[in-house]
């Protein structure tokens, strides 16, 4: 399975429709709401927003909405399409500009499956790996040689904290975990490293 690596988007018109698809990365579920909720307010004057979600490690966790749409021929033609491209914790959000001419449920059918396929040619991916997630906690005076570390390793942030210590949440993938952690102790031996429960 793939993920997404950053957003894409595409656009295409038919009957004077316009179908814009935004496609992006999410851990979970749960993110998916907000999503749509923040397309909506970049297309304010749109006439839907469909969306279609896979997520999970093998791609069997699913969501989609018709907004309105006829049942049956918006949400689902997408998903089918996204459950068919081996790409895993993905939303993609249809945005259509209604153009005057009625499509009927065929052509809805086939243009919101269109409009998928056209973003997921634009999509960066990668191949999925299993993460973890950690929690330091560190003196100041160890900051930059661990800034390194993260660079050496690939690690992305997630949260910083700079209080009488410095508590930084990242992410890094789990193979490198082990490395990692030896050589964030080599640099500061009381260095606090805490596993936490990741979703994926």
């Amino acid at each position: 399975m793939k993920v997404p690596v950053e957003r894409a988007e595409s656009e295409i018109i038919i009957k004077k429709s316009r179908f814009i698809a935004i496609a992006e990365k999410i851990d979970s579920l749960e993110q998916v709401k907000d999503i749509v909720r923040k397309v909506r307010e970049e297309h304010p004057k749109a006439n839907h927003v469909v969306h279609a979600a896979v997520a999970g490690k093998s791609g069997t966790i699913y969501s989609s909405s018709d907004d309105k749409e006829p049942k049956n021929t918006a949400g689902r033609p997408a998903l089918e399409v996204l459950k068919g491209s081996q790409v895993t914790n993905i939303v993609v959000c249809i945005v259509r500009y209604f153009g005057g001419t009625l499509l009927g449920t065929g052509g809805l059918v086939k243009a919101y499956g269109d409009a998928v396929k056209a973003v997921l040619e634009n999509l960066k991916t990668e191949e999925l790996r299993e993460k973890e997630t950690l929690v330091l906690n560190f003196s100041y005076e160890y900051y930059t040689l661990l800034k390194r570390l993260f660079e050496k390793h690939g690690v992305s942030i997630d949260q910083e904290d700079f209080s009488t210590d410095i508590k930084i949440r990242l992410t890094i993938d789990k193979e490198k975990k082990e490395d990692f952690t030896m050589e964030a102790q080599e640099i500061d031996p009381y260095i606090s490293i805490e596993q936490k429960e990741r979703i994926l």
